[in-house]
């Protein structure tokens, strides 16, 4: 099958799904590719945990943090089905910096992401990305301003119609009424964007060496494997990676790295049209999709960019 053939089923495929993205697979050391909508730009929902990461570790890297530092964190509350770890805690905690960097990225804590952010702020995470000339993701917001959306104001049993307003509402520039969904507003960024963010943490040239090797790591425990993990985990191949999700958006980034020595980049950035947050067939869809492009760009067979 060539290229132009598995982009075209890949894309079928994401339509009788329900639906639409923006794919990239990058092999690491050659540079070739293989993709389509990759400079689309996408709300990046929890993808903005790996940038922060990065800017606080630099940081370390530095000598202007001390990872050991605890950090008072307040209790969250929460009871709505969704967050994870600090965010359903009821009594106020002491946490070390480096230990909110493992609650931040590998089990997807909003709360630790955003005492994370008190220590480096949005606008300085974004300036750490263009001293480190990593470009194309827009860093805005801390976590807890974009997760406040419609659907923690509806019961469990209305939920859909969030994700309702979600899918119809958003404009051919790709605005939304939603400011978490509105590109423009919210944390953003393409599927090259995050491949490229990937490819410099695992041939790092501008990145400390130790920051990228934490990032990794961190990335290589997260406990979200659900998405893309079951077609890239093998016992010759490791995938290490983050997920982002945030009402119809279902996004993973990440790099599978095989026993011979290959390694690729892998970025899927979708969106559903259909109104539930249940999806396991959309997900699998996801994975497969993903895993068609890796393997065609795995084959050696010349790859097309789309």
């Amino acid at each position: 099958m060539s290229a132009v053939a598995v982009v075209r089923h890949a894309q079928d495929l994401l339509d009788e799904a329900g639906l639409h993205g923006a794919y990239l697979v990058r092999n690491l050391d050659t540079g070739a590719e293989i993709g389509f909508d990759a400079d689309t730009p996408y709300p990046a929902a929890s993808l903005v945990k790996v940038p922060l990461a990065v800017a606080v570790l630099e940081r370390v890297a530095r000598g202007e943090l001390d990872p050991a530092t605890p950090i008072e964190v307040p209790p969250s509350r929460i009871t709505t089905p969704g967050p994870t770890g600090l965010s359903r805690f009821r009594h106020p905690a002491r946490i070390a910096v480096d230990d909110l960097l493992y609650l931040s990225t590998c089990i997807s804590d909003n709360v630790a992401a955003d005492a994370l952010f008190d220590l480096v702020p949005p606008a300085a995470v974004a300036a750490e990305l263009r001293r480190l000339r990593i470009d194309g993701i827009a860093v805005r917001h801390r976590v807890g301003d974009l997760t406040d959306t419609p659907a923690e104001r509806l019961g469990p049993e209305d939920v859909h119609l969030a994700h309702s307003l979600a899918i119809g509402a958003t404009t051919p520039g790709r605005g939304h009424p939603v400011a978490q969904l509105d590109v423009t507003r919210a944390n953003a960024g393409s599927a090259r964007a995050f491949v490229d963010l990937l490819h410099a943490l695992w041939r790092p040239s501008t990145i400390h060496e130790t920051v990228a090797a934490r990032v990794r790591a961190l990335m290589g425990d997260n406990l979200h494997r659900q998405r893309l993990a079951p077609d890239f985990t093998s016992d010759v191949s490791r995938w290490s990676s983050k997920t982002g999700t945030l009402l119809h958006l279902r996004h993973e980034v990440g790099v599978v790295e095989h026993a011979d020595g290959q390694s690729y980049a892998v970025a899927a950035l979708t969106a559903s049209r259909v109104p539930a947050v249940a999806q396991p067939g959309s997900e699998a869809t996801m994975a497969q999709v993903a895993r068609s492009l890796h393997d065609h760009l795995r084959t050696g067979v010349l790859p097309w960019w789309g």
